[in-house]
Formats: C-alpha cells, structure tokens, sequence
C-alpha cells in the first residue's frame, strides 16, 4: 500500500509518500480501505512544529477520514467487513470528559488516515450516515464535532435563538448548517460578496460585511433589536474578542476555539467590552466518540451535507496541505484515495 508519513516538522515537503505491507488487524482493529481523508489547519500546525500537542515522527498524517471495512480483527463485535466508518478524534476517548490517560489523537501521536489502509481500534470508530459521499464523511471528526459541541453543549441553546458566526472557516460552515436544523437564526460576519452569497445558500439568515462596519457587534445588535446573539462561536479570535463580547445578549455563552494570530498574541477583554455583559466563556477541544456518535445522528436525521471545496487524488496530498495553506477555501479540502492524480476537483 502507499502511504504518506510525517518525517518531521517544517513545512509539507515533509509529508513523504512511501510504500509498505498492508498491516494485518490487531484483535480489537479495523483494516480499512481509505476512501477520503481531509485536512484541518491542526495539520498544518503539525507539520509546521507549532502544534501544542507533540507529533510522533513518522506518524501517518490526518485526523478526519472515512474508508470501508475490509477485515475485523477476532476480537471485534461492533463492525463487520463492508462497514462505512469514520473515527474519533481522540480515538481512545469514547465520553464523559476529556482525561490525561486518553490523550492520544489521530494524525499525530497515534497513525491517521493518509495512507491507503488504515488499522482503526473499533473502539474509536463510528457508522457514517448512508447518504454522505466519501468526502463528505471524511469532513466529520474534528471541525463538525467541534461545532456540535459549541452549539449543544451544555444543552443551553433553543429553538428560535440567535447564533452568531465569525468567518467561513469549517466549523462556521458547520454551525451554520447544524444551527439552522436546530430551528436558530444564524448570523455570519464575511468581507466576500461572494462567501455572503454561498452562506445564505446554506441558509444564513442575514451577514455583516466586517471590512465595511469594523465595529461589526453594532451590526449585529440592530439586527437583533438591540439584544445581542444569544451564543457566539468565536473562531476568529483574540482581535475579535472585544467586539464578540459587545455583539453578545446579556447572559449568551461565547465558545472561543480557536486562536489564528500568526504569533502568539494576548487576549485583551476591557473594561467597556465587559461592560454590557454577564456572558459566560466556556473552550471546546472537538470531542469524544459519543459526540460523534450524536453529530452522525443528527447530520442523519437532517440530511445535512458538509461543504467541500476541492478533492485531490492520493498522490497529491502534499499540493492539497499547499492548497490548504495559501488558497482561500469555502469548505473542506479533501484527499480521494480513489482519485487520479491531477488538477483538483471543485464542489460546490
């Protein structure tokens, strides 16, 4: 089978493609057959060395992936041969909250998914809904249980409230798609005409062009008559915060995940930012397998499509993590272990 392994940190150029036996299943493993596996910016932190987490050399690249069950390990009960599966995140952490003794993660100190055959412990893996496309399944594990979890979790968030969203990144697509099954009005802030166009697509209910209204949170309370979003997802941070806060309905909760200075900055809150709010600011770090579990569920249950932007074949996953890197995407970017190698595909 080929393969792709990390030889070290730097840049992707150290993403090598090799070739090497089909690996045989442990009692509790899966062997499965790689159809798709995606990239998220964790990875492009891997292999530039900055993520907080230290990767194992020569450990198999990407978290998110989804492939068919080719062979069960003697142990297995839960999967058979011809399965459809995705897998955690954090492979070894099934619920309940996050522990120091299940602290393994996909892609970076155990094997992930850039390689034709990957061994999954099927205590990790998870049934993908029957109407996702290989790509779409792939695009799961980290960015879609991150979103669900900023939107479910602690179960606060109804019918009818407003959720705010920063950008077109992964998880605001998904939260925009999860929130309106969920019966919100979604709000999303974008400088492209264009991005506007596609989120009301996904059924946005109204944008606030940044570039054009820089004090954006204003923006945001009018449309809102003067209340405030009743959940942020803030993943546009730490510049944004301040004006997060002031966009927030008096008792909101504002999900901060993510952080995308390109250096190290300080998270300022002042006085005035404070002033209006008695919001409560709670982190999510993706999730467990029964999160997963419960995304899958639902993403069933509403027929929802993960957005993907651009499908490489196999043998041009070190052009799909450049892609990923220096073009702007509206949706995921995928790699196809079916796929011929070439010029990327476009979806739309």
């Amino acid at each position: 089978m080929r393969t792709y392994r990390l030889s070290g940190p730097g840049s992707p150029d150290d993403i090598t493609l090799g070739t090497e036996d089909v690996p045989t299943p442990g009692p509790t493993q899966l062997l499965v057959k790689t159809r798709a596996a995606s990239i998220n910016r964790r990875d492009l932190l891997i292999t530039a060395g900055r993520y907080p987490l230290p990767a194992r050399t020569g450990v198999v690249p990407l978290s998110d992936g989804a492939g068919e069950v080719v062979a069960v390990g003697g142990a297995v009960s839960r999967f058979a041969a011809g399965d459809r599966i995705t897998a955690s995140y954090w492979p070894r952490w099934i619920s309940g909250p996050l522990r120091p003794e299940v602290i393994d993660q996909l892609g970076c100190t155990v094997d992930g998914w850039l390689s034709e055959y990957a061994l999954i412990d099927e205590n990790a893996a998870v049934l993908v809904p029957d109407h996702l496309s290989w790509a779409e399944a792939a695009a799961l594990p980290c960015a879609g249980v991150t979103a669900w979890n900023a939107l479910t979790r602690p179960g606060t968030l109804v019918a009818g409230q407003t959720v705010l969203l920063l950008g077109t990144g992964d998880v605001s697509l998904f939260a925009a798609q999860l929130a309106k099954a969920m019966g919100c009005r979604v709000i999303a802030t974008t400088s492209s005409a264009a991005k506007a166009e596609r989120l009301r697509e996904l059924g946005v209910d109204e944008v606030v062009d940044y570039a054009a209204s820089p004090e954006w949170s204003k923006e945001v309370r009018a449309l809102t008559g003067g209340t405030g979003a009743d959940l942020v997802v803030e993943t546009q941070g730490p510049a944004t915060f301040g004006q997060s806060l002031r966009a927030a309905a008096t008792y909101a909760q504002i999900c901060l995940l993510w952080v995308v200075s390109p250096r190290p900055e300080v998270l300022t809150i002042t006085e005035d930012d404070l002033s209006g709010s008695l919001a409560t600011i709670r982190r999510e770090f993706v999730g467990n397998r029964s999160e997963l579990e419960a995304l899958c569920r639902a993403v069933a249950a509403h027929r929802i499509r993960p957005v993907v932007d651009r499908v490489f074949g196999f043998g041009d996953a070190v052009e799909a993590y450049r892609s990923y890197r220096d073009e702007e995407s509206f949706g995921k970017v995928v790699i196809e272990a079916m796929s011929q190698p070439g010029s990327p595909s476009r979806l739309r």
